[in-house]
């Protein structure tokens, strides 16, 4: 027995297989829990389960709170790839809340023994079993009977289907909540989106038995955590750790510290029990070396789907012996349902369908989906608010304390950002309603019909399936993000059909429908169907990177008469705004899924000739937390509003007097900001900025760079029209910028100070700041704004109780109210720690991607140099130079240059020579070429002339080194 505070956090992972572990391993949707109230006592226990060769050892820890009664009990599983470790943060908030937590590692996994199961009934269910009972022999766990523990099971993913799966075979089970999971392992790993749907809830997919579209990727990821990390490890031939005295390789978990005292043998290592069996048995050495810890039957399952991308009746044998769909009606446990609305693996439909199994007997059901899932981590404080709902729900139906949690529906509420931004900011509000949609009430769920149009396309399918689409990497979102989050559409390999431009926006909430009319020569095709947001600019957002795939069999032959199938389109939760148009697109290639080794040409067309309608879901309900204050500071901020408003009116009148008319620059829509000879000088002589010059176009990220005392915060305050200068000008989309000017209004800006009022909340400061421009209240985008900010309840506590950090957010949040055009950051990484700097990173890089330009100064280079795409570097209130990173970094220095072959190394270096101001030479690293002015492209310019085969040509400086030569310069 131990007693501890709260597990240590492990550091950083060094490989990518370690990464996609991490990710798949979703159990815990939490991050950091608060602060330790008391402390609690560990026991570790090596619990045997199972007989025979199925015997297995359970690695467990059990948390007792400091507590002289009995209490309830929470069983916490953990996500594929995990171990107890993976969910140890989430055991000691549960247990400082009184209840006493166990956490074990599933057999096969962490350092538990045994062979992956799947979470079969007659294996990893059974240990389930097992474990409550050694709960109901404690004297710590109150009991409702002879060997009844009074228990909570929760998990994510793997885990929250062993505690669906538990509850339908233990009814010793008293309330669960399962997250991120699956109802169907057939349906998720071969869905096909076709044919009717059998319910009318508001996310209800075809759970389509028979066949579907293979999840290649996904599939073999599991499979290679399983399998390959257990190999590794078990030889001896990790893949290894960082050197902290933790596990590496693919079965790395979510990074929670080792317990002291535990045993130091690598998770995921093949049991003893397995090696000796390879010992004694060729056969089993073979399994050893394909499957690693999988049992035998789904090693085979998975073999055959990855060669045929089939659906066979073996596999599917296994997979539903593994699925809580055919026992659903036997869970009398009071059930809380939380799925991801970013979740390319278990999508809103595999909890659309739990909800109606549980709840069709009767059975409590309450749904929460957040914005986060296998796709995108959700922020600190969604995650937080989802700690909030377990113990809740927990707190009401094992305890009978606290709030009724009730059977309602929340849901994060719809922006029109797309997929990256929508990782970031967690922090969106949740709308609440009384009941999930068409679940056992009698109101259906309300659709709202969008007339999308488009004549008969054919579409290709290229041999093979290459090239292929590409709409998300599964369990990688950051990756897309790298991307710019956008998709690759193949020309030729789609049929695309629109609606006209939306007068007013559209909320979808859940999965829309649509028919279609489909001929393929064989009668059999493989599509995908997608719900794109086109922006008025042609940009083109898939919400959540989801697809619905389609696996069509004995359709038409006859393009003149093809068959009409009905298709679901994913569960997303989405604003189309107005002006935006609905883009339904059917494409032959996805590349995350198996495709036919066949090339063909088929026919889609919309069911009623040139146009279609798109059935759309909406949910309707209130913004939790929407009232934000009381009257009376509701009437205060109007006051000040008011009061606010006449002091602006009476300054722009003013200035609207005193002003010139000037010039409009006739490329003003494509340059937004050009400073011409601008120069600020003040009464006592200092000159803060001297003819300053340069231009930034639409799309682009700006980073305005140089040291203190450059004149970067002068010019911004210039540009804001909050000084003037001495000389030049200063044009924002063409007009002249001034004090009072209305082309600021397409400005958003935080420059020096948050300019919060702390006595309001945060909320009513960004109300308060929107009806001081007089514009209507619906082009304030409030709810995007806020969703930036991330504070989740706290946008709604008076500022005065925020961090420095917290402040931060607000103001630039404050700044993309009404999604300026231009957007002017000054310092705006001040306060945030490096998660949240990361994010606005994002956030900066995908707001410019819409078409919209973002200045940003900045002290860090760091930050500069991987957020922008175009640099100012600034000195004595002068211009040094301007260009892209890329050119500033690789103006003088040195370039690593490598070869094809090592052989044209000499005459490589006399073709360099050659080029005035380059000279070249062998070094430890390779071929380097050291820049004396000249420039990277006229280098390898030269190489390519000469027939020098080229394959890397890098600097070997960063920002950092061209900012300081550059500053040093001057």
């Amino acid at each position: 027995m131990r007693s501890l505070r709260r597990p240590a956090r492990a550091g950083g992972r060094a490989t990518l297989a370690a990464l996609l572990a991490a990710v798949v391993s979703s159990a815990a949707l939490v991050l950091a829990p608060p602060a330790a109230a008391a402390d609690i006592r560990t026991e570790d226990a090596r619990v045997p389960s199972g007989s025979g060769r199925d015997a297995a050892e359970i690695d467990t820890t059990l948390y007792l709170p400091d507590s002289d009664e009995p209490a309830p009990a929470v069983v916490l599983a953990h996500g594929f790839g995990g171990s107890k470790r993976s969910v140890a943060d989430d055991a000691v908030d549960l247990a400082e809340r009184g209840y006493v937590v166990l956490t074990f590692s599933a057999r096969g996994f962490g350092e538990s023994t045994g062979q992956i199961g799947l979470n079969d009934p007659r294996f990893e269910v059974e240990d389930l079993s097992t474990l409550l009972d050694l709960l109901a022999e404690r004297d710590e766990v109150q009991l409702d009977g002879d060997g009844d523990p009074r228990v909570g099971v929760a998990g994510g993913s793997y885990g929250g289907a062993l505690a669906l799966l538990g509850a339908a075979y233990d009814d010793r089970v008293d309330a669960i909540v399962p997250q991120i999971t699956w109802n169907s392992l057939t349906t998720a790993l071969f869905p096909s989106h076709t044919g009717d749907v059998d319910a009318d809830t508001v996310a209800a997919t075809p759970q389509t038995q028979g066949a579907g579209v293979y999840k290649r990727l996904w599939a073999g990821l599991f499979f290679g955590i399983g399998s390959s990390g257990g190999l590794l490890d078990g030889f001896g031939g990790g893949t290894g750790g960082d050197g902290d005295g933790d596990e590496g390789g693919p079965t790395v978990d979510d990074g929670t510290a080792a317990a002291p005292g535990a045993s130091q043998r690598r998770p995921g290592a093949v049991p003893a029990e397995l090696l000796e069996r390879a010992a004694q048995d060729p056969q089993a050495v073979e399994q050893l070396l394909t499957c690693g810890r999988f049992r035998a039957e789904i090693c085979a399952a998975y073999q055959t789907a990855a060669e045929s991308g089939t659906l066979t009746p073996e596999v599917a044998a296994v997979l539903d012996r593994s699925s809580p769909a055919g026992v659903l009606d036997r869970i009398e446990a009071p059930t809380l349902l939380i799925q991801g609305t970013q979740d390319s693996l278990f999508g809103l439909g595999q909890a659309d369908a739990n909800a109606r199994g549980i709840a069709a007997d009767g059975t409590p059901v309450k749904v929460v989906w957040f914005g986060g899932g296998h796709d995108a981590s959700s922020s600190e404080s969604q995650t937080q608010a989802l700690r909030e709902q377990v113990a809740g729900w927990f707190d009401w139906h094992l305890r009978e304390q606290g709030e009724d949690p009730g059977t309602g529906f929340e849901y994060p509420a719809p922006t029109g950002l797309g997929s990256t931004l929508g990782r970031v900011q967690g922090g969106n509000r949740t709308i609440v309603a009384e009941q999930y949609p068409g679940l056992g009430g009698d109101e259906p769920t309300a659709r709202r019909d969008v007339r999308v149009s488009g004549p008969l396309q054919p579409v290709v399918t290229p041999a093979g399936g290459t090239p292929a689409s590409l709409t998300t990497v599964p369990g990688l979102g950051a990756l897309t993000a790298a991307l710019g989050g956008m998709t690759l559409e193949i020309p030729g390999q789609y049929a695309a059909f629109d609606s006209t431009p939306l007068e007013q926006p559209v909320e979808v909430v859940g999965a829309a429908t649509v028919d279609l009319l489909v001929a393929a020569p064989e009668g059999e095709a493989t599509l995908f169907a997608k719900l794109y947001d086109v922006g008025p600019d042609g940009s083109m957002t898939l919400p959540g990177g989801l697809v619905a795939p389609l696996a069509l069999t004995g359709i038409s032959a006859d393009p003149t008469s093809p068959t009409q199938v009905s298709v679901t389109l994913p569960g997303i939760v989405h604003r189309f705004e107005t002006g935006h148009t609905m883009r339904v697109v059917v494409s032959s290639t996805d590349q995350a899924f198996a495709l036919p080794a066949e090339a063909g040409v088929y026919s889609v067309a919309l069911a009623d000739g040139d146009a279609a309608v798109l059935a759309v879901p909406q949910v309707g309900g209130e913004a939790e937390n929407a009232a934000g204050s009381s009257r009376w500071w509701v009437l205060l901020g109007v006051l000040a509003a008011l009061g606010l408003l006449g002091w602006l009116a009476a300054r722009w009148w003013g200035a609207r007097r005193r002003r010139q008319v000037s010039h409009v620059q006739p490329d003003g829509e494509d340059v937004p900001l050009r400073f011409e000879g601008v120069t600020k000088a003040y009464k006592d002589g200092f000159v803060a900025v001297k003819d300053l010059s340069f231009e930034v176009r639409r799309g682009q990220v700006l980073g305005l760079l140089g040291p203190n005392g450059a004149g970067k915060t002068t010019s911004l305050r210039m540009l804001m029209g909050l000084i003037k200068p001495t000389e030049g000008r200063i044009s924002i989309f063409g007009h002249a910028a001034g004090p009072g000017a209305p082309v600021l209004s397409r400005l958003g800006s935080f420059v020096e100070g948050t300019g919060l009022q702390p006595h309001l909340s945060g909320r009513d400061n960004l109300t308060l700041y929107w009806a001081a421009t007089g514009r209507p209240p619906e082009d304030a985008h409030m709810e995007e704004a806020i969703a930036v900010a991330g504070l989740g309840a706290a946008i709604d506590r008076p500022v005065r109780r925020y961090s420095q950090g917290m402040r931060q957010r607000v103001a630039i949040a404050q700044a993309m109210l009404g999604l300026p055009d231009l957007l002017v950051l000054d310092e705006p990484t001040n306060g945030l720690d490096p998660p949240q700097i990361h994010a606005m990173r994002e956030v900066l890089r995908d707001y410019a991607a819409t078409g919209r330009t973002v200045i940003v100064s900045s002290h860090l280079l760091s930050e500069i140099e991987q957020t922008c795409s175009h640099v100012v570097v600034m000195a004595r209130g002068q211009k040094i130079v301007q260009g892209t990173v890329d050119e500033i970094v690789g103006t003088g220095g040195s370039v690593l240059v490598g070869l094809t072959d090592d052989a044209d190394t000499d005459r490589a270096i006399a073709v360099l020579g050659a080029v005035p101001g380059v000279t070249a030479a062998r070094t430890d690293e390779g071929l380097v070429a050291e820049l004396d002015g000249a420039r990277r492209s006229d280098a390898l310019q030269a190489l390519v002339s000469s027939g020098v085969a080229v394959d890397q040509f890098t600097p070997r400086r960063r920002l950092e080194d061209a900012f300081l030569a550059l500053v040093g310069e001057s």
